[in-house]
């Protein structure tokens, strides 16, 4: 990889409440290449939208550097990290929440040109107008407001919305799963083309193992906070090589109702972070969990190259 656009060393995050810590993120490191797209996966609760927003600085991280084109964003003034928030966006998973009803989607789309300083009123809604002709949107819906949008074409002006700025980077929180299911295909077709075209950088956060196949180029996987597999999507995919990895690929439902599929079933529940497991803290659902494995956090280590894994046992492999 070329020198990267965004790199994230010793990312952590916890919370306190009620006198107890809360372990969210610990020790997360990987980086993003100019114009790559990277999936980051797990269950709910894995810290996935956590990370998301904390690279980003929308959540203040606890400890870590996140180094964004060189800047470590961590150390950055209020006023020095607004300046560059034009080229970091997000798209929220939520269509019907992350727009305010009380705006019209002109206002919604011209609203981050305007605290930037960016352009006259005129020319702040020329590039709303030209962020709604890339999502495939018409030029009138600048007067109209959200809820007159079905939840498709919501998420398509929450995408508009990140595209006015010209970033070049941008998170995508789940950004299909609040739609139905015959509506997340187009939108995801639409961020794939307009990554292509436009040379976007892109952290893609999903549970869907299927759309992150499908979008991304390489994969990272969590599991309570710690990264468990890093590989190119390909790779992940066809030679998985984490025991949790495993597991969540078996769900992945398969096209073929005839196929036969060795389903391998997660006992339990994720722990809680505020009492994670000793050692590595899939252990307690983990198949193939040794008495070792209680004693030892396992750190990340190449088993291929650029595939790196997170635990003691060579076996698996």
């Amino acid at each position: 990889m070329s020198t990267p656009l965004l790199s994230v060393r010793d990312l952590s995050k916890h919370y306190t409440s009620r006198g107890t810590r809360l372990n969210i993120l610990q020790g997360i490191s990987f980086d993003l290449g100019k114009g790559e797209v990277v999936g980051l996966v797990g269950e709910s609760g894995s810290g996935k939208t956590t990370i998301g927003r904390t690279v980003l600085r929308l959540v203040e991280p606890s400890s870590g550097s996140v180094r964004f084109d060189g800047t470590e964003l961590t150390a950055l003034s209020a006023s020095a990290l607004r300046r560059q928030r034009p080229r970091m966006q997000y798209i929220f998973q939520d269509p019907f929440a992350s727009l305010s009803p009380r705006m019209t989607i002109g206002e919604i789309l011209t609203e981050g040109l305007k605290i930037q300083g960016i352009g006259t009123a005129r020319d702040r809604l020329e590039r709303a107008r030209s962020a709604l002709a890339q999502v495939d949107l018409p030029a009138d819906a600048i007067n109209r407001y959200a809820h007159e949008f079905s939840g498709g074409q919501r998420q398509r002006i929450g995408i508009a919305r990140a595209l006015t700025l010209s970033p070049e980077f941008i998170v995508a929180d789940e950004p299909v799963s609040a739609l139905d299911v015959s509506i997340q295909a187009q939108v995801i077709n639409l961020l794939r083309e307009l990554q292509q075209r436009l040379g976007l950088t892109m952290l893609f956060i999903s549970h869907d193992l299927a759309v992150v196949e499908y979008i991304c180029d390489r994969v990272i996987v969590l599991y309570l906070g710690r990264i468990m597999e890093v590989a190119p999507s390909a790779d992940l995919y066809a030679r998985p090589q984490h025991p949790y990895t495993r597991a969540l690929l078996s769900a992945i439902p398969s096209p073929d109702p005839d196929a036969r599929r060795n389903r391998q079933i997660l006992k339990g529940d994720i722990p809680s972070p505020a009492n994670p497991p000793s050692g590595c803290v899939f252990r307690t659902r983990c198949p193939s969990a040794l008495d070792a494995c209680a004693g030892t956090i396992p750190q990340l280590r190449e088993v291929a190259p650029g595939h790196l894994k997170a635990c003691i046992r060579d076996d698996l492999n």
